[in-house]
């Protein structure tokens, strides 16, 4: 089992692309069966839940072919609703393809979704937002079997109760199959949905108002092939500058809007960093220990988003002061602090919240991957520790970062998989 060796207490210099981002493309893949035809898609990231998402479309009957960060996919010879148990448990976000089937074909049979253990992750929202349209979904040990379309399939008004990101895009790409208005009342309003609209319209769909709490669908149109650019990754961006505020040093990440990471941004700047902006890129210098900040509490878009909450843990243990995080969004989101105690951390936990007080400077140690950005938040810990860390369980972390460690070598981080 290959694991990164790291050497922390290199300083990052020089400056980096940020990839695709995986909380965009793997929706706007799923809504690529609503097309006839073949859409084309840039700036995709090369990631395992990418390939696994690739995959399910292919079983669909789908034709999907990768040259470099762009993929192909048509969707004209869509012959299949159904996804064996083995793909689904994969990934959390293959439910998305519950809507995007129902839309174009009426039919959708599934298993329950895999992904990160994080906690109680339930899907209700996403089905009563389907059955708000009329969708007829029956639950038979363990599968989803669900029917769409006919007179009962048309839009309505679907108020969500939480501002779930994926009940909110697989109500997107189900009322796009709708004849009729479709209201989601209560959408969330994360910058990927926003990308998710955009390629929508891009392919001939009538879509407005995502990034605010109501998105309005006019359904029933036919769609045509589109060629469309994913945003940058924000999370990827934040994981690296979070890594040189633990090192130490000067980057720049570029390919991103600042603007859809500034309550990130905010609080390395209130840690001791110094920031600029421009557009799409973000420059941060780190040559102090950081200090403690106000209480970080994660919550919905634009609130500070659970995906950072361990980064930012990881770079803040080792500096100076202490820092309250109050984890608001899943319940097992504190599965890397154990393995950050490895590495020296002091931090203590009671129920939700999570009080950090910086010792100065970690230590190298080996500690294992829990989850995707728990995974990341060891690699930030072992930038700016002292000594050597081995990080396994790498399939956790490539599941959401391309080539992270030739990425850091570029800026000058002593990293390398090693069996």
């Amino acid at each position: 089992m290959s694991c990164y060796e790291i050497t922390g207490g290199q300083a990052l210099s020089g400056s980096l692309a940020i990839h695709g981002a995986k909380n965009s493309v793997l929706p706007i893949l799923a809504a690529c069966l609503l097309v006839p035809g073949q859409c084309v898609l840039h700036n995709c990231p090369d990631l395992s839940d990418v390939s696994a998402t690739l995959d399910i479309l292919r079983l669909l009957g789908c034709r999907a072919d990768r040259e470099g960060d762009t993929i192909a996919i048509d969707a004209s010879a869509l012959s299949r609703s159904d996804i064996p148990d083995h793909l689904m448990r994969e990934m959390r976000s293959s439910v998305i393809f519950l809507g995007a089937l129902l839309a174009r074909i009426g039919t959708a049979e599934l298993s329950y979704p895999g992904g990160c253990e994080l906690g109680p992750r339930p899907i209700d929202l996403h089905l009563s937002a389907l059955r708000a349209l009329g969708a007829e979904i029956l639950e038979e040990q363990g599968a989803l079997v669900c029917r769409g379309g006919g007179k009962r399939f048309r839009g309505r008004e679907i108020c969500l109760s939480v501002p779930s990101v994926g009940a909110t895009e697989n109500a997107m790409l189900a009322a796009c199959g709708c004849p009729g208005l479709t209201t989601i009342v209560g959408a969330a309003q994360e910058p990927e949905i926003v990308d998710l609209q955009n390629f929508l319209q891009a392919a001939g769909a009538q879509v407005t108002g995502a990034g605010t709490p109501t998105v309005a669908i006019q359904g029933g149109r036919a769609l045509h092939p589109a060629e469309y650019a994913v945003m940058g990754d924000r999370i990827a961006a934040a994981t690296y500058l979070c890594g040189c505020a633990a090192a130490g040093g000067e980057i720049e990440v570029t390919g991103l809007a600042p603007d859809t990471l500034t309550a990130v941004l905010a609080c390395l700047k209130e840690a001791g960093c110094n920031l600029h902006t421009g557009p799409n890129r973000v420059a941060l210098a780190s040559s102090a220990p950081l200090r403690g900040i106000s209480p970080v509490r994660t919550a919905p878009y634009p609130s500070f988003p659970t995906d950072a909450q361990a980064i930012l843990m990881a770079a803040l243990a080792g500096g100076e002061g202490a820092t309250l995080f109050v984890e608001n969004i899943f319940d097992s989101r504190y599965r890397h602090v154990d393995e950050l105690r490895r590495m020296g951390a002091d931090i203590q936990i009671a129920g939700r919240a999570a009080m950090v007080s910086g010792v100065g400077r970690l230590h190298g140690a080996a500690v294992r991957s829990t989850d995707l950005r728990g995974g990341a938040a060891l690699v930030v810990a072992a930038l700016g520790a002292e000594g050597v860390s081995q990080v396994s369980e790498l399939r956790h972390i490539k599941r959401g970062y391309q080539a992270l460690d030739k990425n850091l070598r570029s800026l000058g981080a002593d990293i390398r998989e090693v069996p």
